[in-house]
């Protein structure tokens, strides 16, 4: 699928947010990554096999350190 020199992080990857942006629609609050993951604007992530990845927003780093 990915065509880029080097090809970008496979869907199934643990950094697979790191792939090449390959549709923006920051309208409707999601983005499609070249190696087929659609990235929605809560984080969440429905993987290309069909399975769903949950919202995994950073907390902030005040309520890390408390």
């Amino acid at each position: 699928m990915c065509q880029h020199i080097p090809p970008c992080p496979t869907a199934d990857s643990a950094d697979r947010e790191a792939a090449a942006l390959s549709a923006s629609h920051p309208e409707q609050g999601w983005s499609l990554l070249c190696n087929g993951v659609v990235l929605f604007e809560d984080t969440g992530e429905p993987l290309p096999n069909g399975e769903i990845v949950a919202p995994h927003r950073p907390r902030p780093l005040a309520s890390v350190a408390a």
